[in-house]
Order: structure tokens, then C-alpha cells, then sequence
């Protein structure tokens, strides 16, 4: 059951990006890290569709992540590009090539490969949803590394651009699911309870940042420039965070952790690859009038 929700929420969550880039995509680059960027999108019928099918995936991914460890759901979720591959494939009528089966293969067989053999699951403690543990310092260094990545970009080109803030996204993406896992533990206590807490109220915060941040990002470059940084950084995040501060435990056996890590080093290398595809890009992209403004830029 977790397997399918995860992955009914990757399908919806892909297909709402490449609703957003598109949108996104045709926006001014004076726009890029600018709020303005939001407030026009907001009256954009395709992009409030794309929001609101990432909506529905990220409401399935959080019913998923009540039910297992985030570092059993993140390797699922990341599936959600070979969803945006399929979708652009569709519509733009174009057939796979090499690169992409390739991606296919190295996306499905590493999650497969890390869930079978990590079996990530979540240690027996006490409350490991403690919202005042020290363990949730760890969310520090990954907001300054989102901020970080920020601060480069602003001084970076175009395509270098996106990749950075679509990995500074994926870095508060991950955190937002982290946040999400220990929110549905608290509210296990009781409605009282969650409202207590902290990361209710984070979640929010995190994924305004997160939005604003990937919309810049579609806005600044295609989708297959845009969207791999997202797709690896998220649930490497989520992984990292869920041992950390969840104490969620891997096998850790020699043969078990070189599987593990052969498979998330498969999933990135997918990922990768299939972001490179020519498909998650617009037709007519090298006439669209803001090409030429790119290759200056």
C-alpha cells in the first residue's frame, strides 16, 4: 500500500511540474527571484492546475509518510521525473532514445535497490517525533545550505542558475517532508497536541520557500535543466534528515550498506539522465524568443 500511494503521489507530483514549467517558463527572467513571478503565475489557468495536481501528489506523499519512514517514501517519490518524462513523451509525441531507457532503468532498479536491501525503517524509541529533541538542529545546516546555494546563484549563468535554486528547492522540499513525518506522529496524540507543536506551523513556511524557489528555477530554464536538482536533492535531504533526527535505521552490513549505496548513486545517475532528456524541454524551444536573450546571458 505504501509503495502505491508513494508512487501515485510521484505521478501526480511530476505531472504538476511539468504544468508549472510550462507556465513558469514564459514569464520575463526579471522575474526570477522576484515575487511578481508568483503574483503572475497566480493568474495563469495552466500553472494553478500544475499547483494543484503537486497539491494532491504532496497530500498522498504525506499519507504515505504517516504510515512509513521518510527514508522508505523519499526513493519512491523521486520516481516523480520519469512521470514528467512520460508526460512530455506524450505529448510531444517523440519516441525514447538510449539515454532516456538508460535513466529508466538506473532510476527504478537503484530505489529498488536501496529499499530491498536497506529496508529503511524507524528505530523503537520512546517519541521520536519529539518536537524539542536536539536532533532537530540537523534542519539547520540544510536550510543554510538551501540559502547557500541561493546566495551562488544569484551571481551565476542562466542554466547554472537553475540548477542551483532547484536544488536549494529539493533541499526544503526534503525538509518539508521531514517536517510533515513528525507533524502526523504528533497528531497521533491528538489534535491538541499537534497544535503544541512547532512543525505544523513550519510546513507552510517551507513550502512557500520551496515553491518560490522551484518557480524561479522553471522560470529561468526547461524542465530537463530545472528539474533533476530538485528530483536528487529531496530525497537525499529527507534520507539524511530521517537518520538524523528520527533515528531511522539502514542494514547496515558490509554486502547491505554497498547496495545502498550503489542504488542511491543509480537513482542520482538516473535521475541525471533523464533530466538531460529533449523531451522535458518546450517544442520550438531554440526559436522561443527568449533563447537568444540566454545564450547572452
Amino acid at each position: 500500500m505504501i509503495v502505491w500511494l508513494s508512487l501515485a503521489a510521484a505521478c501526480l507530483i511530476g505531472l504538476g511540474f511539468v504544468a508549472q514549467q510550462h507556465a513558469a517558463y514564459t514569464e520575463p527572467l526579471s522575474e526570477v527571484l522576484h515575487p511578481r513571478l508568483i503574483l503572475d503565475l497566480l493568474h495563469k489557468p495552466l500553472w494553478l492546475a500544475g499547483i494543484g495536481l503537486m497539491f494532491c501528489g504532496q497530500v498522498l506523499g504525506a499519507i504515505a509518510l504517516g504510515r512509513a519512514s521518510v527514508s522508505w517514501v523519499e526513493p519512491l517519490l523521486a520516481t516523480n521525473l520519469l512521470f514528467a518524462l512520460i508526460a512530455a513523451h506524450v505529448v510531444y509525441k517523440q519516441h525514447f532514445n538510449l539515454a532516456e531507457w538508460l535513466g529508466a532503468v538506473l532510476v527504478c532498479g537503484g530505489v529498488a535497490l536501496f529499499l530491498f536491501f536497506g529496508r529503511p525503517q524507524e528505530a523503537k524509541v520512546a517519541d521520536p517525533a519529539d518536537p524539542l529533541s536536539w536532533r532537530w538542529l540537523a534542519m539547520i545546516p540544510a536550510a543554510a545550505l538551501s540559502a547557500l546555494l541561493v546566495v551562488i546563484a544569484v551571481r551565476a549563468s542562466l542554466q547554472v542558475k537553475a540548477m542551483l535554486l532547484a536544488a536549494a528547492a529539493g533541499v526544503l522540499y526534503g525538509m518539508q517532508d521531514v517536517l510533515t513525518h513528525s507533524a502526523l506522529a504528533v497528531f497521533g496524540g491528538g489534535f491538541g497536541a499537534l497544535l503544541r507543536t512547532w512543525q505544523p506551523y513550519a510546513v507552510p513556511g517551507v513550502a512557500v520557500v520551496g515553491l518560490f524557489l522551484n518557480q524561479s528555477a522553471f522560470d529561468a530554464a526547461p524542465l530537463r535543466v530545472s528539474l533533476p536538482a530538485t528530483t536528487a536533492a529531496e530525497p537525499v535531504t529527507g534520507i539524511v534528515l530521517g537518520i538524523v533526527v528520527f533515528s531511522e535505521r539502514l542494514q547496515v552490513s558490509a554486502a547491505a550498506l554497498a547496495a545502498e549505496v550503489v542504488g542511491l548513486i543509480a537513482m542520482v545517475t538516473g535521475i541525471l539522465l533523464l533530466g538531460r532528456s529533449p523531451f522535458l524541454a518546450k517544442p520550438g524551444e531554440a526559436g522561443h524568443p527568449r533563447h537568444a536573450r540566454r545564450r547572452h546571458s
